[in-house]
């Protein structure tokens, strides 16, 4: 079985068609959601409706939690508190209740998602080493978990961090966290959208990088109001 992962979308709404137009052309089973679905980006109803009509499973993150009210949003930069404010007042009312509603973690068998780590799903620390990767290990009985949060696609394992396009994942004998990158803000200085597809037989992991059309979502942002710097980051990826 094939799926895909994706996580920070961030309203964008030109990159996310641009992911669901690539998965759409691939055999890939099922498509799950990590999280910000919704933040910092012009279109984030049509972005919450994309990810409810496609996606087997999808998670709270910290912008959706902000955006409807439900989280202190007192350690967010003056950029994202502006588009919080604007999101809340954006957002139907049908799609508000859909991103009260995300759970904070989702598992199966072989695997378990969040969108912060999995030692606290809802107090969205982040891992951004391997040694806080290493320690965060203990958390889950699954080889696997899948993060976002950071922006940054990352394999961690106990003995290494990997930064590879494709991967073969031991999941016989050893246990990865796996941050997807992002769709909608991708900030390992490579403005494509990023997100993962794993085979589940062949336990293959690849990220998937792609062109969008960028400077439309940068056109609406500001158009919408919204931070410039918020748009002028999109073109640099960071």
């Amino acid at each position: 079985m094939k799926i895909a992962i994706l996580s920070d979308i961030h309203s964008n709404l030109e990159a996310l068609d641009a992911a669901l137009e690539y998965i759409r052309g691939r055999n890939i089973d099922s498509i799950y959601c990590l999280g910000d679905i919704v933040g910092y980006g012009p279109n984030p109803n049509e972005c919450v409706e994309r990810i409810r009509e496609n996606c087997k499973v999808a998670l709270m993150g910290n912008h959706d939690y902000a955006a409807v009210g439900m989280a202190d949003i007192e350690y967010f930069n003056d950029y994202a508190r502006a588009s919080v404010f604007w999101t809340r007042d954006t957002l139907s009312q049908e799609n508000m209740t859909y991103l009260e509603s995300l759970p904070f973690s989702y598992e199966e068998e072989t695997f378990l998602l969040v969108h912060s780590s999995p030692s606290n799903p809802s107090r969205w620390h982040y891992i951004l080493s391997r040694e806080i990767a290493e320690i965060e290990m203990d958390y889950f009985k699954q080889p696997l978990c899948f993060i976002g949060h950071s922006h940054v696609p990352v394999v961690y394992s106990a003995d290494k961090s990997i930064s590879e396009h494709h991967i073969y994942l031991d999941t016989d004998s050893k246990k990865y966290i796996i941050n997807v990158g992002s769709i909608g803000q991708p900030r390992d200085g490579e403005p494509k959208l990023c997100f993962v597809v794993y085979d589940t037989e062949s336990r293959e992991l690849e990220y998937v990088r792609l062109y969008y059309p960028v400077n439309t979502t940068y056109e609406k942002i500001i158009k919408n109001g919204l931070p410039v710097f918020l748009a002028e980051r999109l073109l640099k990826g960071n």
